[in-house]
């Protein structure tokens, strides 16, 4: 991701005041070159950081280590008094499908772990004030409508509530290099799909994403914020030196599909399949009503940089469809740094809607499409079949608004 020099020079003065902040924390410094996560800045330091404090976790069974060790061992195993776990949407084993609730439960036989992802997606204030920090480790994939980080936001807001600090330990965006692309998040269609106000392709860690929402909103919130060294965000997550992607969810299993995700999640709010049930989840989509060499032919006439198309035939094991054939399309990235996921949404949701406008659903599911948008703006000019070029002028009118405003806003790596 490029940024003007303005924007540089706002970074480094950021940089430096959290690296300023960090040392007042003594965490060692290992070589420069080696990739370390937040939790593995707080292994280095025998997490100091939390010595003598009462801890609550938010985290998954993908928390863990550079040694794969879980975060909540490690912290056990430096005497940390970690009360519970809290797990956000899929649970703590990462094995619940989206959307689900999720109950309570245990792990090692000792620690409770409350489910964010059930009667309530915000911690209980009564739990918030029986500890002294409430800490963040979970795994985003860069895209606005994943629910991790609508999940940090409710925290953030429940701890400024409480009185109790919030601590992040940062990890890798795995799609950074993307452009930000998409639109913003419009007042009054804010969401759990939709609770942090930037690009739907946002760039950021979840880091950075804490500390732009202290600033606009939880300024009286004890933020700290465990940044990472040696991350290089120009790199994919699967480029990461010495880091292991670790399947967030259970239809995101690797970076590749993670890139491909901003570009077919919205056909989660229409009536085709994005191959949820299948072996390539969001790889590929269908249904029954699709003509796949017609579409094909369709959507090849928008020569979308780094990406191809095959026909595809599949079976969903659930989800839409379930047991009945669907025809439709395959998406293999041929170019990571040219593809355009947000283009690419836009041109397989305006031939769709052109070729099959009583059967695709926009206008059936706009409630849940607008709140994956951020704004209605989005299934309009697609109903209308504006010019791609259109649509895409305008979300990078509103992304353009967004980074001028984040020229004064702290990120933590250049």
């Amino acid at each position: 991701m490029m940024y003007s020099s303005p924007f540089r020079k706002t970074l480094f003065t950021s940089l430096v005041a959290v690296l300023i902040t960090i040392a007042s924390w003594s965490i060692p410094v290992v070589s420069a070159a080696e990739l370390l996560c937040g939790i593995d800045r707080l292994e280095v330091s025998c997490c100091k950081e939390l010595s003598g404090l009462r801890v609550g976790l938010i985290t998954n069974a993908v928390g863990v280590t550079r040694h794969g060790e879980a975060n909540y061992a490690l912290l056990l195993r430096n005497g940390v008094d970690v009360k519970f776990l809290m797990a956000p949407e899929h649970g703590f084993a990462v094995n619940v499908e989206a959307g689900k609730k999720v109950g309570s439960a245990f792990v090692a036989d000792m620690l409770p772990v409350f489910s964010l992802y059930g009667e309530s997606k915000k911690p209980a204030i009564e739990q918030l004030r029986q500890i002294d920090v409430l800490v963040f480790d979970l795994q985003d994939i860069g895209t606005r409508c994943y629910t991790y980080i609508s999940t940090m936001n409710n925290a953030m807001a429940a701890c400024e509530q409480a009185g109790t600090p919030f601590m992040v330990l940062d990890r890798p965006n795995p799609i950074a290099p993307l452009a930000q692309s998409g639109f913003m998040v419009q007042p009054g269609y804010e969401s759990f799909v939709g609770a942090v106000d930037v690009p739907f392709i946002h760039g950021m860690t979840v880091g950075e994403i804490a500390l732009l929402l202290k600033q606009q909103r939880y300024k009286k919130l004890d933020l700290r914020v465990i940044p990472m060294q040696g991350y290089v965000r120009q790199k994919f997550g699967d480029e990461q030196d010495g880091f292991t992607f670790r399947t967030p969810s259970p239809n995101i299993k690797n970076v590749e599909t993670a890139i491909v995700y901003p570009a077919t999640v919205f056909l989660e709010a229409t009536a085709v399949s994005e191959g949820r049930g299948t072996d390539a989840p969001f790889l590929q989509f269908g249904a029954p009503f699709i003509k796949s060499e017609e579409l094909l032919n369709a959507v090849k006439s928008y020569n979308l940089m780094g990406v191809s198309f095959a026909q595809v035939e599949f079976t969903s094991r659930f989800r839409k469809f379930s047991g009945q054939v669907c025809y439709g399309l395959k998406l293999t990235v041929t170019d990571r740094r040219t593809f355009d996921p947000f283009r690419t949404a836009t041109a397989l949701l305006l031939e769709l809607q052109r070729l099959y406008p009583e059967k695709t659903g926009i206008c059936n599911g706009r409630y849940f499409f607008d709140k994956l948008a951020g704004t209605p703006l989005f299934s309009q000019m697609i109903i209308q079949q504006q010019p791609i070029d259109t649509i895409i002028a305008e979300s990078r009118r509103q992304v353009e608004q967004f980074r001028v405003s984040m020229l004064a806003a702290p990120l933590l790596y250049q």
